[in-house]
């Protein structure tokens, strides 16, 4: 499918931002956008770049009653030599795909899913920040647009790409954050929509987010929806736990994200001959391994903050402090080490990078 190509005139494009370095993550998007449309009778079809604009829906489009969308994140980077680049950009396609196959959606060929993605950034490419450590995080989206109110699968579907330049997405930065563990709220349930990036998944969250906000804590660590007692995810991240020199981290059994950053921690960690183990944990255990000593460090891992380690975390208002409060080592190496093969400053040993064509 070919992709038009409607720039903006140069004029009425909007001031880049000249502080990389403290870029409020979310906040700013670039000049353009892309867009694509699919029916039953056309697939998908009218693949296009436009200017960043408002989208206009139906009130009764089925998104807005139903929740029928699906989305992703992943970033470019500019490397020194400036080269644009993405990383593991194919793991997100693919997950991609396996969130609309969940919620009855079209799925799109993963090849042409970078084309999009070369052809919007073609035009947008000053956009990409040159500062190591900020990023152009991109946002995938599919929606269904169909005026119909009736529960059943839409036929008709928007998938749209916009762009933003980004820096840490936590406000401490590569810092340890605070943890609040919750079980009296829960997010998913095996049999759910746990392990796709949709947007149900983030609103069962927002309440207990801001309930740990006013707490002072960063984010909420969910246990299973079930027995209450399983450790399975941060809000926006994985999680995992050094338990005297193991890697722990919960397994994928339907009810959480499957991180790309999770699996390339633990390709590099098992890479480095560290053990790793993919395991049911209880929040006893953690807390049990906090008060002896023997947890060592613990962390969150995702596109947006890559590594954020964890300084404290509390459940039923006690709390227990990890690392003394302050980052692990195997949180700082694993941060360097892949922050390192994005910006292209370290070897690509597992084919990771791909330089795009623009």
């Amino acid at each position: 499918m070919e992709i038009a190509t409607h720039p903006l005139d140069p004029a009425k494009r909007r001031p880049k931002p000249t502080d990389e370095k403290n870029l409020v993550f979310g906040r700013v998007f670039s000049d353009h956008m892309f867009m694509m449309d699919h029916t039953p009778d056309k697939g998908w079809h009218d693949a296009r770049v436009v200017p960043y604009n408002p989208i206009a829906m139906d009130p009764a489009a089925m998104v807005l009653h139903y929740g029928q969308g699906i989305f992703e994140g992943l970033k470019a980077y500019r490397w020194k030599n400036d080269k644009v680049c993405t990383f593991r950009a194919d793991q997100n396609w693919e997950r991609f795909n396996r969130s609309a196959t969940k919620l009855c959606m079209p799925e799109i060929d993963t090849a042409f899913q970078t084309k999009a993605l070369e052809t919007l950034l073609k035009v947008d490419r000053d956009w990409v920040p040159h500062h190591v450590g900020s990023s152009l995080y991109v946002r995938p989206t599919m929606i269904a647009i169909e005026p119909h109110l009736g529960v059943r699968p839409a036929h008709h579907y928007l998938y749209f790409i916009i762009t933003g330049p980004v820096a840490a997405y936590y406000a401490e930065g590569f810092k340890p954050t605070k943890i609040y563990v919750t079980d009296e709220y829960i997010r998913s349930v095996r049999g759910g929509l746990g392990e796709a990036k949709t947007m149900a998944n983030y609103a069962a969250s927002l309440y207990a987010a801001e309930v740990a906000k006013k707490e002072g804590f960063t984010q909420v660590l969910w246990l299973d929806g079930v027995h209450r007692r399983y450790i399975e995810e941060v809000g926006t991240s994985n999680i995992f736990f050094r338990i005297g020199d193991e890697l722990i981290t919960p397994p994928l059994s339907g009810t959480i994200l499957p991180g790309v950053t999770r699996n390339s921690v633990l390709q590099l960690a098992r890479h480095w001959g560290f053990k790793c183990t993919e395991r049911e944990i209880t929040i006893d255990e953690v807390i049990d391994t906090a008060k002896s000593g023997t947890l060592k460090e613990m962390f969150a891992t995702g596109t947006a903050a890559v590594i954020s380690p964890v300084g404290e975390f509390s459940f039923k208002e006690e709390k227990h402090v990890v690392a003394g409060g302050e980052v692990g080592e195997w949180s700082q190496k694993l941060y360097d080490e892949i922050l390192a093969i994005q910006y292209g400053e370290r070897k690509d040993s597992f084919g990771w990078v791909r330089q795009l064509n623009i």
